[in-house]
């Protein structure tokens, strides 16, 4: 635990710039927006990352079968997936994309799309890409025509994945792709060209929500507001630019800088133009993880209460830095050992949360093993149960209030005429389905999704209790 801490002070002062923009941020947050879909209904996006395997393996597929995800949608209803992509799997030589593996990407997709998912591309990456050492026992993401470490040395025994941050090596090889060197303009052009031949592909793929630029950007010797109003922007600039030829209506969602940020400091991050035609379509995909989960320790004692502190903190500054870029959030990681005191309480906190806020959220990671939903021989585990809760998947409006109890669900909105509401229901508190109040429902026991029909305008609040 003492390197633990170590780990946390060096970490905490490479974002000590970031709190200078806390001054700056200090004004109210605007009227919550929602993530919506091509009838205008309001989404609550509620599923996992698939997954952390895809990191590794050859291919960069996830060890995940077309069985897995119907197991998924029976155990925990879930209805959306961040699906991680890597930029080395995408561009594996400079300009040239592999149809061949965004092929097996919309296979993947596929498997979703039958089963009513939506699904964000998450353009992933931890410490630059496997490049960074001799063995590729470390990192994931870039290729390695794109890694350029100029011989400066990144030490392997590290006792925690994030150290490797530190290193002179990966600290040089993003120094190059943001062009903080002078000496790679070229690398991030290539990245936001590899972002146009992944939304040239998926462009009319309905299954196909939205785009998540970068996993956890870190800005090598440029950190805090000077990284996220600088190079980082730019590099979002072009991205949206490029995808905006080809694609003109799927939601763009930008990242802020990770470190400092997941425990809950605000974000510099600017606004980005969208240029497509109509409203834009740009929203916040930040990650939350508690300082103290972050360094190992379960949700208990002192732990528990500055990890309630952070989600405060959090919460307020994300609902800052959205209203300031402009658009809807998405909870694009948290998770944490499911074997550690309080797990479960910490997961249903959040959840309650995201329904608090009408904010997506995927679960880190589908992955099986302590974190994930299944042990590694295929058992559910606690997570399952957590995960597997009543909840909203399309409203026909404008949500006001969204609250889960046991054996009761409130769902209060202003309708606009978009459509149905949608609703799930798990077997274990609703065995026959739900009976409503405020509007006309219809069970589909297949689905397990009960749909409610209610007038077009007006303040709707519906009840939804067991059959």
């Amino acid at each position: 635990m003492k390197r633990a801490r170590l780990l946390a002070g060096a970490l905490t002062l490479v974002v000590l710039a970031t709190g200078a923009v806390a001054a700056a941020t200090r004004q109210a947050p605007g009227p919550a927006r929602f993530v919506t879909d091509e009838r205008g209904r309001t989404l609550l996006l509620h599923g996992f990352n698939t997954a952390s395997s895809a990191k590794s393996t050859s291919d960069a597929m996830p060890e995940l079968t077309e069985a897995d995800v119907e197991r998924e949608y029976r155990d925990m209803g879930t209805n959306f997936v961040r699906f991680l992509l890597q930029w080395r799997a995408v561009e594996p030589r400079p300009g040239v994309y592999d149809s061949e593996y965004l092929d097996k990407v919309a296979e993947r997709i596929s498997w979703y799309a039958e089963r009513g998912y939506h699904v964000l591309l998450d353009m992933h990456q931890d410490l630059w890409g496997p490049g960074i050492t001799p063995t590729a026992v470390a990192g994931n993401g870039a290729p390695a025509w794109a890694t350029h470490l100029d011989g400066l040395p990144v030490a392997q025994d590290h006792w925690t994945w994030e150290m490797y941050y530190l290193e002179p090596g990966v600290i040089r090889a993003f120094d190059h792709f943001w062009n903080t060197t002078g000496e790679h303009p070229e690398l991030m052009e290539h990245y936001a060209g590899a972002w146009r031949a992944v939304a040239e592909r998926f462009k009319d793929e309905p299954a196909v929500l939205g785009y998540d630029l970068m996993n956890e950007p870190w800005g090598g010797s440029v950190q805090g507001a000077a990284f996220e109003s600088g190079p980082l922007a730019e590099l979002y600039r072009r991205c949206v630019e490029r995808i905006r030829a080809v694609d003109n209506d799927t939601w763009i969602f930008l990242e802020p800088q990770a470190v400092g940020v997941n425990w809950g400091l605000p974000s510099a991050l600017p606004a980005i133009a969208d240029p497509r035609e109509g409203e834009p379509r740009i929203g916040l995909a930040p990650h939350l993880y508690p300082l103290p989960l972050d360094l190992g320790e379960g949700y208990e004692g002192g732990s528990r209460e500055w990890t309630d502190r952070t989600l405060g903190w959090w919460k307020e500054n994300t609902l800052r830095a959205a209203d300031r870029i402009g658009g809807p959030i998405i909870l694009g990681e948290f998770g944490l050992d499911m074997t550690k005191p309080g797990a479960e309480d910490l997961v249903e906190r959040v959840l309650d949360l995201g329904d608090e806020l009408g904010m997506g959220r995927a679960y880190w990671s589908r992955d099986p093993g302590p974190w994930g939903p299944y042990s590694e021989k295929g058992e559910p585990g606690p997570l399952v149960a957590v995960m597997n809760r009543a909840y909203p998947r399309a409203i026909g409006g404008v949500p006001y209030r969204i609250e889960a109890g046991e054996r009761r669900l409130t769902v209060g909105f202003e309708a606009n005429g978009s459509g149905p509401t949608e609703i799930y229901l798990p077997a274990d508190e609703y065995p026959n389905g739900g009976k409503v109040t405020g509007g006309t429902g219809v069970w589909d026991a297949a689905r397990r999704v009960l749909t409610v029909q209610t007038p077009a305008q007006g303040r709707v609040e519906l009840v939804v209790t067991p059959a």
